[in-house]
């Protein structure tokens, strides 16, 4: 049976490990800029996904994501020693490492939003002072019938003539 808590207790852990590791232990150059988003683990605690993301160095500038994936995957098998030494569980999970889009969708969605803003205000200031066209009120009022009342008559007449047959 696969305890979720535990799943997610040993996923924090190891993004924590992780993290802490590329940081102060891993000295590679092209891992500066990475930052560990989240860790999965599987139901069994053998394989854990770690989503990372790269930033550029300056605000304009492309992160390089070739070249973290590169370091990530040569310092997999440190990490996962580390990983091993830390959590103390019996099996050390395996680690992959997934790029995380989550920021550059956030951002896309961000840039979409603020064009459709752009979009209404536009439309908001060409239709300022101007009047719908057709009627003020399009929809059409009931009718009142007249013959209502007759109809009830009618009926009352053919009730009582019924209940007079019976």
């Amino acid at each position: 049976m696969v305890d979720q808590a535990r799943a997610r207790k040993l996923a924090k852990r190891i993004s924590q490990i992780v993290a802490s590791a590329i940081e102060h232990e891993v000295k590679d150059p092209r891992l500066a800029r990475v930052t560990i988003t989240e860790t999965k683990m599987t139901g069994d605690l053998h394989d854990a996904t770690i989503y990372y993301t790269v930033l550029g160095e300056k605000l304009n500038a492309e992160p390089d994501y070739a070249g973290a994936a590169m370091a990530l995957e040569s310092a997999k098998g440190v990490l996962r020693s580390m990983v091993g030494a830390q959590t103390g569980v019996r099996f050390t999970p395996t680690l992959t490492f997934v790029t995380d889009t989550v920021p550059d969708e956030a951002r896309r969605m961000e840039e979409l939003l603020a064009r459709a803003r752009h979009r209404d205000a536009k439309v908001e200031r060409i239709a300022a002072g101007k009047e719908h066209a057709g009627d003020p009120d399009p929809y059409k009022a009931p009718r009142e019938d007249e013959d209502d009342d007759a109809l009830d008559v009618d009926v009352d007449v053919v009730e009582h003539e019924d209940s007079a047959k019976g």
